[in-house]
């Protein structure tokens, strides 16, 4: 019998867009301020992609090419690249396929994966699979969103929230006990009326009504997702870690995903975390998607240390949720 097979996280990339907007930019758009998002959101400001036609994949090649750097790899090595994302390029071809295309990743096979929030997890978990399964020994997991093209910058209620960004993750095959070692993923279709996109899709295709009547942008009940995704998120974290027999102690860092501070200082009390062990960029980034995440793993690379135990968790639209255990390899 040859050793379990884990995948490792052996390198990882990132990019955010140059152009920010801040709060008080906000000001001057919609009917906020300042200290009200601030206050319930812990955001300052977000990073938003500007340019003719730039889109998800624009941002997702930049990331790939500075994990390929980080690693000294090419991205001729690439065997498959699964991309978190709810803004894709296009309805399709998957911006995975696009991106490839465009990193000159031509031995890769690639798809998106379409989780909302929870997107990179998801991606990651099946990114795992891939590895485990011997049959592949280089995967690139991307959690990649575009936000502000689906944003509606008259409705202060979702405008403030979100930002745009790429994360990337190198998996790779190891035999030590490094990388993914467990992940608990939940989704709730019912969830679907309180977080969603109205029209683009099959039930209701692009008409000059659909557009006129702002339906191909995001759509959320505040309250409610809130509710949800601080019970789903702090839930989830904590059967994680009382499934591997850990507990806050066992944790060097939670990775939580970046919508909302009170949500994420609810998952950190619920698993006993101080403050100082979780990863925060919010007040720079917004809501990334899922972009968030890995932008969390880009940001502290130098801060993990080879042997950290780290739960990364998330909780999205539609609804989906989870989280997932890594113990870091480099």
């Amino acid at each position: 019998m040859g050793k379990k097979i884990t995948a490792s996280i052996t390198a990882v990339g990132g990019f955010v867009p140059p152009d920010k907007l801040t709060n008080f930019d906000l000001e001057k758009m919609v009917d906020t301020n300042d200290e009200w998002i601030r206050t319930r959101t812990g955001i300052e400001e977000r990073r938003i992609l500007k340019g003719e036609s730039l889109a998800t994949s624009d941002m997702v090649v930049p990331a790939v090419q500075d994990l390929c750097r980080t690693r000294g790899i090419d991205p001729m090595d690439i065997d498959c690249m699964i991309v978190g994302t709810v803004t894709p390029d296009m309805v399709f071809p998957a911006t995975a396929n696009i991106a490839c295309d465009k990193l000159g990743a031509k031995n890769a096979w690639g798809f998106d994966v379409s989780a909302a929030c929870s997107g990179f997890l998801y991606s990651l978990t099946l990114g795992a699979s891939l590895i485990e399964s011997g049959r592949y020994k280089k995967v690139v997991v991307c959690g990649a969103d575009k936000m502000s093209a689906i944003i509606d910058y008259s409705d202060r209620s979702t405008c403030i929230i979100f930002g745009d960004g790429a994360g990337a993750v190198l998996l790779e095959p190891n035999t030590e006990g490094f990388g993914v070692l467990d992940s608990i993923l939940k989704s709730d279709g019912s969830g679907c009326h309180y977080l969603h996109m109205k029209a683009g899709g099959s039930k209701r295709p692009a008409t000059i009504e659909t557009v006129i009547a702002k339906e191909h942008y995001i759509y959320q009940e505040g309250q409610a997702v809130f509710k949800f995704a601080v019970k789903g998120m702090a839930d989830v974290s904590a059967e994680l870690l009382e499934r591997n027999h850990l507990t806050g102690n066992d944790i060097a860092w939670l990775v939580p995903h970046q919508a909302n501070k009170r949500i994420i200082d609810a998952t950190a009390h619920r698993m006993g975390l101080s403050s100082e062990k979780v990863m925060l960029n919010i007040q720079r980034y917004g809501n990334t998607t899922a972009g968030t995440i890995p932008l969390c793993l880009w940001e502290w690379q130098n801060q993990l240390k080879k042997g950290d135990n780290i739960v990364l968790a998330a909780f999205g639209g539609g609804f989906t949720w989870g989280a997932t255990l890594v113990k870091w390899g480099f």
